[in-house]
C-alpha cells in the first residue's frame, strides 16, 4: 500500500503536530520538575535526605514545640497568679489637713493589687511635725476608719489606676470634729518625722 503525496503530507503534518505537542509536554514537565526541586530544597533546608526522614524529623520538631508551648502556658499561668498580687492600682490625693496650712502638703496614697488588697498611706503635715499612717486594705475596705481623702484615693485608684489630684479648699479637714476624732482614735500607729 502506497500513500499518495497528499496523504503523505497529511500524515507528516499529524506527526509534526504530535511531535510539537510532545515537545511542549516535555518542556512543561521540566519546568514543573524545577518547581518541585525548588520546593523540595526549601522543605529539606538544603539537606539531602529522603522525604520520609524529613517528615519524621519535622514531626519530632512539632512534638518538641508542642511540649515547649505547654510549658510556656504553665509558666504564663504562674506569672498571672503572681501578677494578681503585684501593685496594680495607685492613686494619690493631696490636700490641706489644717486650715492654717497651705500648699497641699498632706496626702493619702492608695497602693492596691488586682484584688483591691494593699494599703493606704496618709501623711498629715502640720507646722512642727508630719505624721504618717499606714492602713491595710482588703477588697477595697479597711478594718480601720478611713478619712474622706483615703476613701477618695482608694476609689480613684480602682477607677483610674494611677495619677495624683490636688483637692481644693472644699476638701479641707481642718474642722474641730475631724481633728478631735483623729487625736482620740488614731487608726494606726503613727510614724513621726520632724
Amino acid at each position: 500500500m502506497e500513500l499518495s503525496d497528499p496523504q503523505l503530507t497529511a500524515v507528516l503534518g499529524v506527526l509534526v503536530v504530535l511531535s510539537l505537542a510532545a515537545l511542549a509536554l516535555a518542556v512543561a514537565a521540566l519546568l514543573g520538575q524545577r518547581r518541585v526541586r525548588r520546593a523540595y530544597a526549601v522543605f529539606t533546608g538544603g539537606r539531602h535526605q529522603d522525604v520520609l526522614s524529613l517528615l519524621e524529623h519535622h514531626i519530632e520538631q512539632v512534638a518538641t514545640l508542642r511540649q515547649e508551648v505547654a510549658g510556656l502556658r504553665d509558666d504564663t499561668a504562674a506569672l498571672r497568679e503572681i501578677d494578681r498580687h503585684t501593685l496594680r492600682h495607685t492613686s494619690m490625693v493631696r490636700y490641706d489637713a489644717f486650715e492654717d496650712m497651705g500648699g497641699y502638703l498632706s496626702f493619702s496614697a492608695a497602693l492596691l493589687d488586682e484584688t483591691a488588697d494593699g494599703l493606704v498611706l496618709t501623711a498629715i503635715n502640720g507646722r512642727t511635725e508630719t505624721r504618717v499612717y499606714a492602713k491595710p486594705i482588703e477588697a477595697g475596705n479597711s478594718r480601720h476608719n478611713l478619712s474622706d481623702e483615703e476613701r477618695a484615693a482608694i476609689e480613684r485608684a480602682l477607677e483610674e489606676s494611677g495619677g495624683e489630684r490636688e483637692t481644693g479648699p472644699k476638701r479641707r479637714r481642718g474642722s474641730r470634729r475631724n481633728d478631735q476624732r483623729r487625736r482620740s482614735s488614731p487608726p494606726a500607729e503613727p510614724v513621726e518625722r520632724s
